[in-house]
């Protein structure tokens, strides 16, 4: 799937920048977009016949339509639309105040959905195309502390639990991106919400920050990971990255089904009388 074009947000640092620079430095293009684009300058330099560049601020649904909308027609066939921009935010439900939750949910929720609603027509209208959205672990586990986070990683895991459906017939295909713990610039530039009194001393969240050497991911090789994930046919709906991901999520699938098992008495009490069954 070598000489494509992808459109890419948030390039200026992690996965983002990782995934624009394998895929410049083995000849595609990258439609690159971030909110500093001077961020990316060194990588203009070396590759101008294959970057395009333009500002873009997720929050920002009209600048979304129009940045889209000019990439697609400036340079055509989009192959591969990687939606990247986000951050995180550490903090108890009750210590958060309301603009970190505001925030999180319009970068990390919002902004995703507002892209994939402004490239659809685009990639409906070329025959097809494929969307990857960076998730997390974390889109199917929990940790304490961390809500916000996984908040708007579980609802945009259920966006495209639906979207993958509803835009198959016309040859597009999705797939969320799934790491555990990757050594990347993301847990130094999350925001900190300090713990308030009733909670200092809870073993929950009152302990030290993950040392990034206890983390297992490396940023390249998750970069290299997900552009094989789109190079897949078909691309799974969901691809994790990392042995802490695969292990964690699947101990956690396996308790919630064994869970679920448990309820199945309960779960058949409630329908009607002598309704059938499927």
């Amino acid at each position: 799937m070598t000489g494509k074009t992808w459109f890419i947000t948030g390039t200026s640092s992690g996965f983002g920048r990782q995934v624009t620079e394998q895929l410049l430095e083995r000849g595609d293009r990258v439609a690159a977009t971030l909110r500093r684009p001077e961020a990316i300058d060194d990588l203009v330099k070396r590759y101008d016949d294959q970057l395009w560049v333009r500002r873009l601020d997720v929050t920002d649904v009209d600048g979304i339509r129009s940045v889209v909308g000019e990439a697609f027609a400036e340079l055509g066939r989009i192959d591969v639309v990687l939606s990247n921009a986000g951050y995180g935010v550490f903090g108890t439900a009750e210590d958060l105040a309301d603009g970190d939750i505001d925030g999180m949910i319009e970068v990390n929720l919002n902004g995703p959905i507002q892209l994939v609603r402004a490239v659809i027509p685009h990639l409906r209208a070329q025959g097809g195309g494929r969307i990857l959205q960076t998730s997390s672990m974390g889109g199917q586990i929990g940790y304490p502390g961390f809500s916000i986070y996984h908040a708007v990683k579980w609802g945009i895991e259920g966006f495209f639990e639906c979207l993958a459906a509803e835009v198959g017939p016309f040859g597009i295909q999705t797939s969320l991106i799934e790491p555990g713990m990757v050594r990347t610039e993301f847990f130094e530039s999350a925001v900190r919400t300090a713990l308030s009194e009733p909670y200092l001393g809870n073993p929950a969240v009152d302990h030290p920050p993950v040392p990034p050497e206890t983390m297992p991911g490396d940023q390249a090789k998750v970069a290299a990971a997900i552009i094989r994930t789109a190079e897949s046919d078909p691309m799974p709906r969901r691809q994790l990255l990392g042995s802490d991901a695969y292990r964690l999520v699947h101990a956690a699938l396996t308790d919630r089904l064994a869970a679920v098992e448990t309820q199945r008495e309960v779960a058949l009490t409630t329908d009607y009388d002598g309704f059938t069954r499927a």
